[in-house]
């Protein structure tokens, strides 16, 4: 499978699991559905752990060095914190 745009390949994830939920599929046309799914849903963690190490951000220290930080965002509350990594 070529590397996907994560929204595609989310998508067509999304679209696999309602597929297989309906569970009107052959147990062999099932289990080609299944392992597209699984193969959809590394691409998709993959890529979002590409994301997750690109958002390291520089922040000042209090000795007035930058060190590297993880940068998270709080959905609930819609603001960001560093944690130290």
């Amino acid at each position: 499978m070529a590397q996907l745009k994560f929204e595609t390949a989310l998508s067509r994830l999304e679209e696999t699991v309602s597929v297989l939920e309906k569970g009107d599929l052959p147990l062999e046309e099932a289990l080609k559905v299944f392992e597209e799914g699984i193969r959809l849903s590394k691409s998709c963690m993959k890529t979002l752990s590409e994301a997750e190490r690109k958002i390291d951000v520089l922040i000042e220290g209090k000795d007035g060095k930058k060190k590297a930080q993880a940068f998270r965002f709080d959905a609930e509350e819609g603001e960001t914190e560093h944690a130290s990594v």
